[in-house]
């Protein structure tokens, strides 16, 4: 009875799948009507583990002063039209490689270019001293820090350094300022990142302990080995 029972339900599955199935061919022939569900193709899995967007939002500091300024910046971005706001307001989220420090001399090189006078330096970084110069004329700097000695160069030639926040007050669109930045290829670490060193071409930096006559001196037939053709 247990066999005859199984049977008769298999039996119904099979006589309703059949008759889902030609519902589901007729309609497709008349082109009128869905197609249920769970009769319609599947699609392929796609792999997402390698999905990743390594694009800052928000700044990865704590900082509640910095948190602050990402917060006006992201308004002023978001309400204005002005490119100045959105570009200091990615900056503003950027890691300390890519916030490298400005010196003076770079700054004032920067700022010597026609145009830029009497304009506000903006640095979303840091500004440090550099003793190689030794006049500093008046400025108007703003920045996210300035160090104690160029603070005191900038402030004693009668300069001016103003903060993020006072500069949204100042100037919410960003006219009247020049936006710059320190050199973000110039760690030490860069030099050694390109062709392998002794690579035709390649200048770049080997891996070794010092170099000397004594430090890994391949041998080979090239230039430095007073090689000739």
């Amino acid at each position: 009875m247990k066999q005859n029972a199984l049977r008769s339900d298999d039996e119904n599955v099979f006589v309703n799948y059949q008759s889902v199935k030609s519902t589901v061919i007729r309609r497709m022939e008349k082109g009128s009507g869905s197609v249920p569900m769970h009769d319609t193709p599947k699609g392929i899995d796609i792999c997402h583990k390698y999905d990743r967007k390594v694009v800052r939002h928000n700044p990865k500091s704590d900082d509640v002063y910095l948190r602050l300024l990402v917060k006006a910046y992201k308004f002023l971005a978001r309400r204005t039209k002005s490119k100045f706001n959105k570009i200091v307001m990615r900056r503003l989220f950027m890691s300390k490689i890519n916030r490298p420090p400005l010196s003076i001399a770079r700054l004032l090189r920067l700022m010597k270019k026609p145009g830029r006078e009497n304009k506000i330096a903006v640095c979303v970084g840091t500004i440090t001293n550099d003793l190689r110069i030794r006049e500093v004329p008046k400025l108007t700097v703003c920045a996210l820090k300035v160090t104690a000695g160029a603070r005191e160069r900038i402030l004693r030639a009668g300069g001016e350094i103003i903060t993020f926040d006072q500069l949204a007050k100042r100037s919410p669109l960003g006219r009247g300022t020049v936006l710059i930045q320190g050199p973000r290829k110039g760690r030490t670490a860069e030099r050694h990142f390109g062709p392998a060193p002794g690579a035709p071409g390649s200048h770049t930096r080997p891996y070794v302990i010092s170099k000397g006559r004594k430090f890994e001196r391949a041998r080979g037939r090239r230039k430095s080995r007073a090689y000739k053709k």
